[in-house]
């Protein structure tokens, strides 16, 4: 798998990472997109330590930093690689 328009990977979820801007875009583009975290650019699994604590925290950063609201306009799973 590769990055496209409609996909992302973004190795790890850090304050530093400005995930909001990646998400507008992808609700702004007609057919969506994916982000995908715990793959490098590469396209490489990495993994992510605590996903569910990654995706708590990846969902309130949505909710409390995105106006007018996002909320049910995206979905937020995990997936498994070997």
């Amino acid at each position: 798998m590769t990055e496209t328009n409609r996909i992302e990977f973004k190795r790890e979820l850090t304050d530093d990472l400005d995930i909001e801007k990646e998400v507008i875009a992808f609700l702004n583009y007609n057919e969506g997109g994916y982000i995908y975290i715990g793959i490098d650019k590469e396209g490489n699994a990495v993994g992510v330590g605590d996903p569910d604590g990654c995706m708590l925290k990846l969902k309130d950063r949505i909710k409390n930093n995105i106006s007018p609201s996002a909320m049910g306009l995206f979905d937020i799973v995990t997936e498994s690689r070997e």
